[in-house]
């Protein structure tokens, strides 16, 4: 404590004057009695004035730490009442015990004391059991930053209102920059005369006119089939709310083709530059025309993607001038490279090794060395069939590794070459991917958000009903010493066969002309139907899955696996596909336990039902009719109940991500 605040004494240094002038004052009466009278009297009166100011001093302290004491309580008094903070003390069971008057103001009623925090916010005790040091509220529309001291059960409130609303104001006002482009466009109009297809851009042009109007949109065309729309954020989460029902409004443009035309949208989101904002909308469009077109991908700064639509399959594309660039632009990369290594995806199917021996069959007719990544320990139960006949062959079966051999073998020199996947995480060897600069990405499968980094050629064709049929049509424009065997070309078509399930899904016109083409070289469909044979015990399983199937809605039928029963993936895909054929079912879910631990289900629908919007939102992926995923650490009821929540969505508020 300051001494200026302690009780004031007599100065110790007076008492001193005063002590020293007494023993003076003896020796004055003891030479000079009078004087010493004199002397006697003036020190008295010099006692008594110090004493009577020391004494007013100590008064005048008394008073004014006695006012400052009564001005310091009641500034507290009306801080705590009347300061702009909502304060409130609970007690051990959340229970309100006190609170300024300006809590009143967040309630009705006169006062907050004795309610449970709960009523006040249901999001409050969930925050304070969690330890959280701040947490923000809402409590009847006011925005509140909460600051919570646990050991006093003291809570803090600051209304944070106005900023809130500056801020979303903020936000809301930003600018959002999409690109539209109509997907299909070339092709419809390729064979039409220029009043039916001045006809079709009028029509184009007064709907995205109309709803450009509607939600306060800037639409210019830029191109026969391309247009730039500017909003900002409010406008397009209207957008979001309404998933984007312009898709389905231009879809229903039947042209005289009998072919519905579709709209891409790729939108670039988020606090950056406008250039920026170009870059991450042509990023968008490219992810959506990836996944098959027909849909809306919207990319904000951080990278994050949303997806809508997505509604019908893509439409086969009616030119072969892609598939002989990128089989020139191979030929090219292969010749430049040392050596070529190829991989597919983890436990591969038909279609990844059959596509793996046609890319095979590339490097061998540029005379370059090659070999494919296969692990002996990873193989399905599915190929083992083709794998062991594939043994016999010598002259096939001495250029196939394991990963273990690729790590050694590959330089910075060398091409990698991935089929039937564009996903890191899935393909056989991941360390492969970052050995080399020369990465080509071969795949039929609709783009995910997660992509191979910097690859540099790319083919995906969403379309294809394989990547066999991609690689097929690769292989038609190599040089003509290219020569396949019956094994080789069996493979591939065995690829095509078992991905369109027997040329039923997924299957267009240049399906059948690359099976004609491999059926010329020699493919054997009976042996085909020998690789796809099954053992008994394999059927009777699947027929268990099958067996255990309920309809959870109308046309929705999802089999669940007994508990402690692990199946592969093969089984629940064949278990999927049959339950597709059965009388009124349109799409089909099957979840079973694997080996892995893991937790997989498997997807199927005849188009009416988007599949992979369903799986991508379980970290899966796939096509509209045929998708997958693998949950790990859930058991098979959280993962029946999550999937049955994503369903009741998808029907309930729209096909989105």
């Amino acid at each position: 404590m300051p001494n200026f605040f302690k009780k004031p004494t007599m100065s110790g240094h007076l008492w001193i004057i005063y002590l020293i002038s007494l023993v003076l004052l003896g020796f004055i009466w003891y030479y000079q009695w009078m004087l010493g009278l004199m002397m006697t009297l003036f020190l008295a009166g010099s006692i008594f004035y110090s004493v009577r100011t020391e004494q007013h001093m100590i008064n005048e302290t008394e008073e004014y730490i006695s006012t400052l004491s009564y001005r310091v309580k009641k500034v507290g008094e009306e801080a705590l009442l009347e300061m702009p903070i909502g304060i409130i003390l609970y007690s051990e069971n959340y229970m309100v015990e006190w609170a300024n008057p300006y809590m009143n103001r967040f309630t009705d009623e006169d006062s907050v004391v004795g309610r449970s925090l709960k009523d006040l916010s249901d999001q409050l005790i969930p925050q304070i059991k969690e330890d959280q040091q701040e947490c923000w509220i809402t409590i009847d529309g006011y925005k509140l930053q909460t600051i919570v001291k646990r050991d006093e059960r003291l809570l803090y409130l600051f209304d944070r209102t106005k900023q809130t609303e500056i801020h979303d104001l903020y936000k809301n006002e930003q600018t959002v920059l999409s690109i539209i482009f109509l997907d299909n466009y070339e092709e419809i109009t390729q064979g039409m005369d220029d009043t039916a297809k001045s006809h079709i851009n009028s029509q184009v042009t007064s709907i995205l006119n109309k709803w450009a109007g509607d939600y306060g949109i800037y639409l210019k065309r830029t191109s026969q089939e391309r247009f730039m729309a500017v909003m900002n954020q409010e406008i397009l989460k209207t957008l979001e709310k309404s998933k984007f029902e312009i898709l389905d409004d231009v879809r229903e443009l039947i042209t005289d083709q009998n072919v519905p035309l579709t709209l891409s949208f790729g939108i670039g989101v988020g606090p950056v530059s406008l250039p920026d904002l170009g870059e991450l909308s042509q990023s968008s469009l490219d992810l959506a025309l990836g996944r098959g077109g027909d849909q809306v991908a919207i990319k904000d700064d951080s990278g994050k993607v949303r997806f809508y639509g997505g509604k019908t399959n893509p439409m086969e594309k009616r030119t072969r001038v892609r598939a002989r660039v990128i089989s020139h632009a191979m030929k090219e990369l292969v010749q430049e490279s040392e050596k070529v290594i190829i991989m597919g995806h983890k436990s591969p199917d038909m279609d990844s090794i059959g596509a793996s021996i046609g890319i095979l069959k590339i490097a061998q007719a540029n005379e370059k060395k090659a070999a494919i990544v296969l692990d002996p320990d990873d193989i399905d139960t599915g190929v083992q069939r083709m794998i062991e006949e594939i043994q016999k062959d010598e002259d096939l079966w001495r250029y196939f590794i394991t990963p273990e051999d690729a790590l050694e073998m590959v330089s910075n020199d060398s091409l990698l070459v991935v089929v039937d996947t564009h996903k890191p995480k899935l393909v056989m060897e991941e360390k492969l991917l970052s050995k080399t600069e020369h990465v080509v990405v071969i795949d039929h499968h609709r783009r995910a958000e997660e992509f191979i980094a910097d690859p540099t050629l790319v083919y995906m064709e969403p379309y294809a009903s394989s990547t066999a049929e991609l690689v097929t049509e690769l292989l038609e424009y190599q040089p003509k010493k290219l020569k396949l065997s019956m094994l080789e070309s069996t493979a591939l078509l065995a690829g095509i066969i078992v991905d369109t399930k027997s040329f039923t899904l997924r299957t267009g016109s240049r399906t059948f002309d690359a099976a004609s083409y491999l059926r010329s070289k020699g493919a054997d469909t009976v042996q085909v139907q020998k690789f796809m044979k099954e053992d008994l015990d394999v059927y009777i399983r699947r027929s268990r899955l099958i067996e255990r199937a309920d309809i959870y809605r109308d046309g929705v039928a999802i089999s669940v696996g007994d508990h402690g029963e692990s199946y592969g993936p093969v089984i629940i895909a064949q278990a999927a596909d049959t339950l597709l054929t059965m009388s009124g079912i349109f799409a089909s879910f099957v979840i079973s336990e694997r080996s892995d631990g893991r937790i997989g289900i498997s997807a199927r629908s005849l188009g009416d039902i988007n599949v992979q919007v369903i799986m991508e939102r379980m970290n899966g992926g796939g096509h509209l009719t045929n998708a997958a995923t693998q949950l790990e650490d859930t058991t098979i009821e959280d993962a029946r109940a999550l999937l049955q929540d994503i369903i009741d969505e998808y029907f309930e508020g729209g096909d989105t991500e």
